[in-house]
């Protein structure tokens, strides 16, 4: 059974408990954060904690508890639980009090949750056979950039692709591809350059996006930041999609049109590669 933490206490998880009144439970109103560990170390640590502090900002809402503080959590729990590789997930609401409409945030303490998941992260059927993608409309709400628990449209659009035989959806809004469901979308030109979507609040300001494409920037990869439509995305040499619980990971098929000859390309599984010694190098 792991031990996760609640509100200042290490606890076992079937004794973990949240109170009923909590607004991210009413409201969804909460924010989180999502760190991978390999080796037992931390990846884009500070990265993730510059994002949360941004959608704390974002919403107004209070911090109570030091980055430093946040790091002593988070090894204590992947020691805990004795974690290699897997997730450590934060969750932190605007608090609890008597369900209205309505709040004083200062009057509220906030409430803070992390638990960690044991999984493969380097070795993975993802990495090995690549993702088949739908497409779907981007329904969202309009401020995406914000990192919040509100995950009932991505949640339903990973489903429909599951029920159309896929492993995952591209969303697309006004004729162009925003991001994936829980993830970032890139592709790669016939000319070998990298493409993705500007940040705006169309999207999440992924962290391993903006770490891949630091490093693949000092390794002279030409990146574009700019809109691209789904047919563009079919008809690109190779694509990919980036986050913290799996890194890089290869498109094989949009729609059903074959990437790469259904198979992970040479640009993206370098880009993989490259992520990951250089994320191991900078691991906390």
């Amino acid at each position: 059974m792991r031990t996760v933490y609640v509100n200042g206490a290490y606890v076992p998880e079937n004794e973990a408990k949240v109170s009923v009144f909590d607004r991210g439970f009413l409201f969804g109103d909460g924010i989180y954060e999502v760190a991978a560990v390999l080796g037992s170390k931390l990846i884009d640590f500070p990265a993730h904690m510059a994002r949360l502090h941004r959608s704390a900002d974002e919403l107004g809402m209070r911090f109570t508890v030091s980055d430093d503080d946040l790091l002593t959590i988070h090894r204590e729990l992947v020691s805990r639980n004795s974690v290699d590789e897997g997730m450590v997930y934060l969750q932190m609401t605007r608090g609890a009090i008597d369900r209205d409409f309505l709040f004083d945030t200062e009057k509220l303490t906030p409430t803070l949750v992390l638990f960690t998941q044991s999984r493969p992260l380097i070795d993975t059927a993802t990495a090995k056979n690549g993702l088949k993608i739908i497409s779907i409309p981007d329904l969202r709400w309009g401020r995406c950039d914000i990192k919040t628990v509100q995950l009932l449209y991505p949640s339903l659009g990973k489903m429909e692709a599951k029920s159309r035989g896929a492993d995952d959806a591209w969303m697309v809004r006004d004729g162009m591809v925003t991001e994936g469901t829980s993830n970032n979308a890139f592709i790669v030109t016939r000319e070998g350059t990298i493409v993705t979507r500007p940040l705006s609040h169309s999207i999440l300001p992924g962290i391993t996006r903006s770490a891949l494409m630091t490093y693949a920037a000092k390794s002279g990869t030409k990146i574009e930041e700019r809109e691209f439509s789904i047919e563009e995305a079919r008809n690109a040499a190779e694509a990919f999609i980036t986050s913290a619980s799996v890194f890089v990971g290869p498109v094989i098929s949009i729609d059903g049109v074959e990437l790469s000859g259904g198979k992970p390309g040479p640009v993206t599984l370098d880009l993989r590669k490259t992520y990951i010694e250089e994320s191991l190098t900078r691991a906390v």
